[in-house]
C-alpha cells in the first residue's frame, strides 16, 4: 500500500458513516447528532428507530425528514437536499448538514397549574377565585416545523424546555374557556371531565401550530377559597332545607341538652321551655304574619287568624293540535285577546269531565264581549 493509499483510508474514518441515536435518557426530545465539522460520508448509513424522526438542515433550512427505517444518503434519498446544494448529477464527495433526531414517542402525566387564581364573576357570590392544576400527554407529530419553530439550534432539548412553553400556553387557553363557559361556580369542580374535554378541543389547533398533538388533557382538581367553599355549601343546604322539621329539630335537642344540664327537674324544665321558645321563634321566622302566642303554645283569646290563601285556578288549552298550559286566568284572557286562541279552542281545568270549547265554560265567557245578562227574577 503505497503512501497515497494511506492518506485516503485516514480521512475516509475522518468522515462518519453510521448515522443514529441510542437514547438513553426519559425526558430527551431532540439531540442533535455530533460529528467532526457536521461532515457526513456519501453513501453513509442513516439508522432511525421505532418512536425516532430525524430531521436534516442545511445552513437553517429545513431539508429532508425520515420517519423509522435504514437509509443510504444519497441524491436518491435526499432530494430536497440535493436540490438545496445543486447537486445536479450526484455526489462523492463528503456533505455538511446538520442532523437532529426527534423523540416522536408519547410524553405522559406532564404537570400543568394556574400560578395565580384565576377571577371569575358569579351571579350569585360576585367576584370569586379558583385554582386548577391537572396533567396532560402530547408528542411530537411533525418534527420538522417543531424543529424550526421551537428547538432552533438547541443541541439536546428536553421535555422540561417544551413544558415551560406549553404550561403558559395551556393557563391562557384554560382561563379563556372556563371564563367563557360561565358556570355557576360551584359546577366547575362537578365538571371536569367536560371541561377537560372542551379545553383539549380548544388547546388542540395552538399546539398543532408548533408541530405538537395534545393527545390528552385532564383537570384534577378546581379549588376556591375556603370561606367561599362554606358559603356554597351553606347556599345549597339553605334550598333544600325544610324549615319545619328545622324547627323541630332544634327544639328537640335543645330539650336534650338542657336535660342533661345540672339542676333537676328545674333544668329540664327550663330546657323544655327553651325548647318551645326557639320552636317559636322559628315558626315566627317561617310565618311572620302568624298572631303571637304564649308560653303554653295557645292562641291568644282575640287573636284574628286570616283563612287559608285560594288556589288560583290553571287552565290548560289546546292549540295546534297540542295540549299547552297550565296557564293562569290573567293569561288565558291575553292569548285570548292577541288571537292565538279563540272561543272554539278547547280548555280543561281541574274538576272538568272533559275538555271543553271556550266559549262553553261559564267563567270566560266574559272574554267574548257583549253578554246578555239574564232576565230578571218575576215577583
Amino acid at each position: 500500500m503505497n503512501l497515497f493509499d494511506e492518506i485516503k483510508k485516514k480521512l475516509s474514518h475522518e468522515f462518519i458513516d453510521i448515522i443514529e441515536w441510542l437514547d438513553d435518557t426519559n425526558d430527551t426530545i431532540v439531540h442533535r447528532f455530533e460529528r467532526y465539522q457536521n461532515e457526513i460520508k456519501n453513501n453513509a448509513k442513516l439508522i432511525v428507530r421505532e418512536g425516532q424522526t430525524a430531521v436534516f438542515i442545511n445552513e437553517g433550512q429545513l431539508a429532508d425528514v425520515f420517519t423509522p427505517g435504514t437509509y443510504t444518503l444519497d441524491t436518491k434519498n435526499l432530494p430536497i437536499l440535493t436540490t438545496l446544494k445543486g447537486w445536479k448529477y450526484g455526489f462523492d464527495s463528503p456533505f455538511k448538514a446538520e442532523v437532529y433526531f426527534v423523540n416522536s414517542r408519547l410524553f405522559t402525566d406532564e404537570k400543568w397549574g394556574t400560578k395565580n387564581p384565576i377571577i371569575l364573576s358569579d351571579e350569585r357570590f360576585g367576584l370569586t377565585e379558583i385554582r386548577a392544576f391537572g396533567t396532560y400527554s402530547f408528542k411530537i407529530s411533525d418534527a420538522g416545523k417543531f424543529i424550526v419553530d421551537v428547538v432552533g439550534t438547541d443541541g439536546n432539548f428536553t421535555n422540561y424546555e417544551v413544558n415551560e412553553h406549553l404550561k403558559s400556553l395551556i393557563v391562557t387557553r384554560f382561563t379563556d374557556t372556563v371564563g367563557e363557559a360561565n358556570l355557576p361556580i360551584e359546577l366547575y369542580a362537578a365538571n371536569t371531565s367536560e371541561l377537560s374535554e372542551t379545553c383539549q378541543d380548544v388547546m388542540q389547533p395552538e399546539f398543532g401550530r408548533i408541530g405538537i398533538e395534545l393527545e390528552k388533557f385532564y383537570i384534577e382538581n378546581v379549588s376556591m377559597p375556603e370561606e367561599l367553599k362554606k358559603e356554597i355549601f351553606e347556599y345549597s343546604r339553605l334550598d333544600k332545607l325544610d324549615m319545619g322539621k328545622l324547627a323541630q329539630f332544634k327544639a328537640a335537642k335543645a330539650m336534650e341538652e338542657a336535660a342533661k344540664n345540672e339542676g333537676g327537674t328545674a333544668g329540664a324544665g327550663m330546657g323544655m321551655g327553651m325548647g318551645f321558645v326557639l320552636a317559636q321563634q322559628m315558626g315566627s321566622m317561617m310565618n311572620p304574619n302568624a298572631a303571637p302566642q304564649p308560653f303554653g303554645g295557645q292562641p291568644t283569646q282575640g287573636a284574628v287568624v286570616p283563612p287559608p290563601i285560594p288556589s288560583q285556578v290553571m287552565y290548560h288549552y289546546a292549540l295546534n293540535a297540542q295540549q299547552l298550559g297550565p296557564v293562569s286566568l290573567d293569561k288565558l284572557k291575553e292569548l285570548f285577546a292577541n288571537r292565538t286562541i279563540n272561543k272554539d279552542s278547547l280548555v280543561w281545568k281541574q274538576g272538568m269531565q272533559n275538555w271543553t270549547s271556550l266559549k262553553e265554560v261559564e267563567e270566560l265567557k266574559a272574554f267574548l264581549g257583549g253578554s246578555t245578562p239574564p232576565p230578571l227574577p218575576t215577583t
